[in-house]
């Protein structure tokens, strides 16, 4: 009963009292939870006051685009992009920035019918913009495939314009190709997986959607899990992500 109404408590723009904030770091010390999360005291002050959950924060500071030093390099001959929607991009960077082979990834928008959209405004579904994540890679070190792989295994596939307890069609699951190469590929990869004998009862929802500009998020959701160890494990596990993947995917996925 407590999960949930913390868990509700989080998609707001609440500030967290003493007796929450004790929750919220039990709850972050689940098995597996990185040892940051018990530093909350170091979290970045200018988002200290915020709820724990997808609230923005409102410093002018915080509203330009990206800053990751990788994004702004010009990409050298041969790496390559890929754009994969899959709910939450807070919680698709950390499957690729492990992955070998990813030069970086980048939150961000795409998809929609407004020119450089902000968060407040997709997060709205006022846009029909998807969180999205960017990601530049070398293809010597690993292939599209792959990708879509990590991909697959990190969404719900069968959720229709929501992933988890993100509800919305800025939630939906969608890969953008960048060429018809990708899309080739995507769409093979997308049949194989609705013939598979977990999925052969249900549809698999996910989008194939042309490619479209893509938007760099706010700086401060790049990196989030980074930056804010402990708001992003609490968020996750609130979410019940994870829980989801294992029943979809068991242990491995």
């Amino acid at each position: 009963m407590i999960d949930h109404a913390i868990a509700a408590a989080s998609r707001r723009r609440l500030v967290w009292p003493g007796f929450l904030a004790t929750l919220l770091l039990a709850a972050c010390a689940q098995p597996g939870a990185d040892a940051r999360a018990s530093g909350g005291a170091q979290l970045d002050p200018a988002v200290s006051s915020i709820a724990v959950g997808r609230a923005s924060p409102a410093a002018p500071a915080q509203a330009a685009a990206s800053t990751k030093s990788t994004h702004a390099e010009a990409k050298p001959e041969g790496i390559q992009t890929a754009i994969f929607a899959g709910g939450c991009f807070w919680c698709m960077e950390p499957p690729y920035d492990t992955l070998p082979g990813v030069i970086s990834t980048e939150s961000g928008y795409i998809g929609g019918t407004v020119a450089n959209p902000t968060y407040e405004q997709v997060s709205a579904g006022r846009t029909r913009h998807a969180e999205a994540l960017r990601v530049t890679y070398d293809p010597a070190r690993v292939d599209y495939p792959k990708l879509l792989e990590v991909f697959w295994r990190n969404i719900d596939p069968v959720a229709v314009d929501r992933q988890f307890c993100d509800v919305g069609n800025q939630y939906r699951s969608a890969i953008f190709p960048v060429n018809d190469e990708q899309r080739r590929i995507a769409e093979a990869s997308k049949k194989t997986l609705q013939a598979d004998p977990r999925f052969r009862q249900q549809t698999i929802a996910t989008r194939i959607e042309p490619t479209a500009t893509f938007y760099p998020a706010e700086s401060y959701h790049q990196d989030y899990y980074r930056k804010n160890p402990v708001r992003y494990k609490y968020y996750r596990y609130s979410c019940g992500r994870d829980r989801r993947l294992e029943e979809i995917w068991g242990e491995a996925g």
